[in-house]
C-alpha cells in the first residue's frame, strides 16, 4: 500500500508513502487518497485530517512513467482536487510539494510546512499545464504576480518566502511539520464540529464560486496542450532526462 492512514482521537492521519518516486501519484496511490479521504468524509467520529508525505517529499505530482490513474467520482484528480468537504484537511509538508503535489496543498485548508518544504509547479518545463486546479487556486492565498511567476517559470517557491506570502500556517524546523500539523488540527478539534463544517463550507462556497469558470479554462487550456508537440516532447525529455527541444507547435 502507497496510502497509509491512521487515528490519532479525532484525527485522521494520511501518509502517502512512495519514497523512491518522491510520492509521486499513480492508479494505486490516487485508489488509496480517495479511500482514506472518504472515510474522513463519511466518519462522524473524525473532525478533522492530517495530509502528509514522507521525510524527503511530500508528493512530486503526477508519476509522468505511469500516470496518475483515473479521476475518482468523489475526488476528481488524485481522489483530492474536486473533493466537496466540510471537514478541515491539513497539508503537512517536508521537501517538494511539484506539480500536481502542490495543487493538492491548494485542495487542502490549511498548510504546516517545514523549512526544507519547496512549492513548484514546472509544468510548463514538460510541455505541460497545471491541469488540477492550480491556474485558478495558485492566486487564492498568494499575489496574483506570484502565482504568474510560478506558473510561468516553473520555478519553486521556498518554505520561508511562502510563509511570508501567506501561503502556509505554520513554519518548523526540519522533521516537525507532521507533528505541528497534527497539533494544529488538535486545536481545530477543539472546538464544535457542526460549527466548524457549517464555516467551512460557507467559506469554500464563497471562495470557489469562481471554480466552474476555472475548470472550464482549464478544459479548454488543456485540449490545446494536448494537440500540442512540444508535450510529447517535453514528457520524453523528462523520462531522458535530457534538455528538451522545443518547436513551439
Amino acid at each position: 500500500m502507497v496510502v497509509h492512514t491512521e487515528r490519532r482521537g479525532r484525527v485522521l492521519l494520511i501518509r502517502m508513502e512512495r519514497p523512491a518516486k518522491r510520492n509521486a501519484v499513480d492508479a494505486e496511490m490516487t485508489r488509496g487518497l480517495d479511500a482514506a479521504l472518504n472515510e474522513l468524509d463519511d466518519d462522524p467520529e473524525l473532525w478533522a485530517g492530517v495530509l502528509a508525505g514522507t521525510a524527503d517529499a511530500f508528493c512530486a505530482g503526477t508519476d509522468l512513467a505511469s500516470g496518475a490513474g483515473e479521476p475518482t467520482p468523489r475526488g476528481g484528480n488524485y481522489g483530492v482536487v474536486r473533493r466537496d468537504r466540510s471537514t478541515p484537511l491539513i497539508a503537512a509538508v517536508e521537501g517538494v510539494a511539484y506539480g500536481g503535489g502542490f495543487e493538492i496543498v491548494l485542495s487542502c485548508d490549511l498548510v504546516v510546512a517545514s523549512r526544507t518544504a519547496r512549492f513548484a509547479l514546472p509544468e510548463v518545463a514538460r510541455g505541460l499545464i497545471a491541469n488540477c486546479g492550480a491556474l485558478f487556486r495558485t492566486h487564492r492565498p498568494l499575489p496574483l504576480n506570484i502565482a504568474r511567476e510560478m506558473l510561468l517559470t516553473g520555478e519553486p517557491l521556498g518554505a520561508e518566502r511562502a510563509w511570508s506570502l501567506g501561503l502556509v500556517n505554520e513554519l518548523t524546523e526540519p522533521g516537525r511539520a507532521e507533528q505541528a500539523a497534527l497539533a494544529l488540527a488538535e486545536r481545530v478539534c477543539a472546538n464544535a464540529p457542526v460549527a466548524v463544517g457549517a464555516t467551512l463550507r460557507a467559506l469554500e462556497e464563497v471562495v470557489a464560486e469562481p471554480d466552474e469558470r476555472g475548470w472550464a479554462a482549464t478544459a479548454r487550456a488543456t485540449e490545446t496542450i494536448m494537440a500540442s508537440a512540444d508535450r510529447e516532447e517535453g514528457v520524453a525529455a523528462f523520462l531522458d532526462k535530457r534538455p528538451p527541444r522545443w518547436t513551439g507547435r
